[in-house]
């Protein structure tokens, strides 16, 4: 008998958990299980039960599970995160007010900055002080420290953060203050402070990173402890990984140690596993367009690397990452898959306002009371109901039946609350629904490309996420791209894009000095020193030294500017950092991203920065397989009669499944239905299948 094994990923949404399973490191099944936000962890084990009986397996044959959760963006844009104090250097408490003086909104008289996480009167400044080249000022007052644990004690406070000023050039105050506050406050209190988790100049995003981590780490402590145990009690023993923003998974013990560093962990995912499809295809210059049942995502891999940012901001309800734009968030300066993230999904609620125009988002029906027509408990019209009448979507169900649908109801919300105030028919509102929604996934993909430097008619569009493919041609048309690819199980694929993750660390530290002033084997020996703390960080995680595969990277700037651009160090056969290609390189970055550079002025070096990754067979394994001829069954389900707008009309629309275009492409209008989503090809596109199995659009010649 052949033994089995499995490996695991889970992805929480909006409305529904992806669970996909890795079965010996070849064959995908999916599941798609209702999100329970009353408990996320009861959604992810009960998918995973579900999945295990449907297909046969025990609960012992897994060998590992990997995660990527909304947990943590969540506590923030919902303001419900620990209470939280900070502890900071005498006469800088109020350095989270001050910030940077930015606003994201230059013209609004009314604009309001976001408010602190923690109150004025929850921070405590601490006589001490240490030079900006790491020499003692002030020694540290222990006392003053003692007394304000016992303050905090007293305050019920679940959270402590610890900023002290020039800690990046010496932590000893700091790590003495960690020390003390937890000797008196117990195990039980999140206590970090910033030369952990931001050893990095510039107070404020320094400040606001470990407040961020530190009114995280309770609430994500407590949900991974919950999950970890649901998982034992369900007789899974197998190892809990954690995916990061920057793409790479750590575990649950270092995610619940640095919770900031998960903040943005679904949306990397599928970026991951996109640039790697890319990569195994003809596709290495892509966009993605993640699509679900409450928001839009997109994000750019050129050359088959995602674009990465340490420039990010979250809360004050946006997510946001922007080297032009700040001051809508808390700053969080870690590594970020660079992802544009909008409130538009197949959940989002259709209103119109009082001008009588037609709202698309940006709130979300979600999984409870959820789209009109699931009947359970939702009311409002969603862009899923609008699909529904539109014929785009099964009017009976979705997910494999998972979700009954009533497209009644559909039509009585839209009837109700969009056509009777507007005036308009029921197709014309939809479509006009479908336009709108379309339209705002567009900004999120011009904010990672047009906005960037970039040409998105350069690109492929590549589409995913439960309502991403049903979108993706109209989305490619607004662009004037002329190319989509959705893969194999797209409502899925951030989940399975958890299983081509490696286990990844990023360390950095300041290192200010002239790029022609370096002194090369100084910064040799500085880049040596982190890559010796990345490696003994990854042995403890279980990984030989030889596995261990690090990249070199510095932020650059040109002198006198007050921002940089991370680079990666461009080295000559002794190791040593080739200046010059790396300078041309810089000068390069800079053009594409602000649309100008000077190769005669001096640059400077700000921060020199490693990413250390692990090398996994089990993460790089799975490829999607070849489409068989033989599994096409054409003709199997019967047409729709779908509207495609006042130039098209009403046509008629062959239903197909993927592997129907196995014997061929095929001309559009088609409704290609699959378990865990479905692509509409409007008229003006044809359809086929790649070597990967992936589905293609092409644009017709226009």
């Amino acid at each position: 008998m052949t033994t089995r094994s499995f490996r695991v990923g889970a992805d929480i949404g909006g409305t529904f958990t992806d669970i996909t399973f890795l079965e010996n490191g070849e064959t995908v099944h999916s599941f798609k299980h209702p999100s329970t936000p009353d408990d996320y962890s009861r959604g992810i084990v009960d998918g995973i039960l579900a999945l295990l009986e449907r297909i046969g397996g025990k609960a012992s044959e897994i060998e590992e599970v990997v995660h990527a959760t909304t947990v943590a963006t969540n506590a923030i844009l919902e303001g419900k995160g620990a209470k939280t104090a900070l502890l900071t250097t005498r006469g800088f408490r109020d350095v989270l007010e001050l910030g940077r003086l930015r606003m994201p909104e230059l013209y609004n008289l009314n604009y309001e900055k976001p408010t602190p996480l923690v109150p004025r009167h929850r921070r405590y400044e601490i006589p001490e002080r240490i030079g900006a080249h790491g020499e003692v000022v002030l020694p540290l007052d222990e006392k003053a420290v003692a007394e304000v644990a016992r303050r905090i004690a007293a305050d019920d406070t679940r959270a402590v953060a610890v900023s002290f000023l020039h800690a990046y050039a010496s932590p000893q105050h700091e790590r003495r203050t960690c020390e003390i506050l937890t000797e008196i406050l117990g195990p039980d209190v999140f206590v970090c402070c910033s030369s952990d988790v931001l050893p990095e100049i510039r107070e404020y995003e320094r400040t606001s990173t470990v407040v961020v981590n530190a009114y995280l780490g309770p609430v994500v402590r407590s949900y991974l402890r919950a999950l970890t145990t649901r998982l034992r009690e369900a007789g899974i023993h197998a190892p809990l990984q954690v995916m990061q923003s920057s793409g790479g998974v750590m575990s649950a013990l270092a995610a619940s140690e640095k919770p900031a560093c998960i903040i943005e962990s679904g949306p990397a995912a599928g970026v991951i596993a996109a640039a790697r499809i890319g990569a195994a295809g003809s596709s290495s210059d892509i966009i993605t367009i993640d699509m679900g049942g409450t928001t839009a995502k997109a994000a750019i891999i050129e050359q088959g690397q995602p674009a990465r940012t340490t420039e990010y901001e979250v809360g004050a309800g946006i997510n946001i990452s922007s080297k032009l734009v700040k001051g809508g968030g808390h700053a969080v300066k870690l590594p970020f898959i660079d992802v544009s993230e909008i409130g538009a999904g197949g959940g989002s609620i259709i209103r119109v306002d009082a001008g009588g125009l037609i709202q698309v988002g940006p709130d979300s029906a979600g999984a409870v009371p959820g789209p009109a027509c699931y009947g359970t408990g939702g009311s409002r019209p969603t862009l899923t109901d609008a699909l529904v009448m539109l014929g785009y979507i099964n009017p009976e169900y979705i997910a494999g039946g998972a979700v009954r649908l009533d497209a009644e109801r559909s039509r009585r919300a839209l009837s109700e609350q969009v056509c009777a105030p507007t005036g308009l028919d029921l197709q014309a509102a939809a479509h006009g629904v479908y336009a709108i929604a379309a339209s705002t996934m567009m900004r999120a993909v011009k904010a990672v490309s047009t906005y960037r430097g970039r040409d998105p008619r350069d690109f492929t569009l590549f589409a995913f996420g439960g309502n991403g493919p049903a979108v993706a041609a109209e989305i490619a048309r607004l662009l004037d791209m002329k190319r989509v690819v959705v893969p194999s199980h797209p409502g899925v694929f951030s989940a399975l894009g958890l299983l081509y993750s490696t286990t990844e660390r990023d360390l950095m530290q300041t290192y200010f000095c002239a790029l022609d002033d370096v002194d090369s084997d100084d910064l040799d020996i500085a880049y040596r020193k982190l890559e010796t703390s990345m490696v003994n960080g990854l042995e403890m995680d279980g990984f030989a030294k030889e596995d261990v595969e690090i990249d070199r990277l510095a932020d650059l700037r040109y002198a006198g500017q007050a921002y940089e651009l991370t680079i990666g160090v461009a080295r000559h056969p002794d190791g040593t950092m080739d200046i010059e290609a790396t300078s041309e390189a810089f000068h390069r970055e800079h053009e594409l991203t602000y649309g100008h550079a000077s190769a005669n002025d001096p640059l400077e070096i700000v921060n020199i920065r490693i990413t250390g990754r692990s090398h996994s067979e089990s993460a790089t394994a799975y490829r999607p397989s070849a489409p068989q001829a033989q599994t096409a069954s054409s003709g199997t389900q019967p047409a729709r009669i779908c509207w495609f707008g006042a130039e098209w009309g009403h046509l008629p629309t062959p239903v197909i499944t993927r592997w129907d275009l196995a014997a061929g492409d095929r001309e559009s209008p088609l409704i290609v239905e699959e378990y865990d989503a479905t692509c509409v090809v409007p008229p003006g596109w044809t359809a086929g299948l790649d070597e990967l199995g992936n589905l293609v659009l092409t644009a017709s010649e226009r």
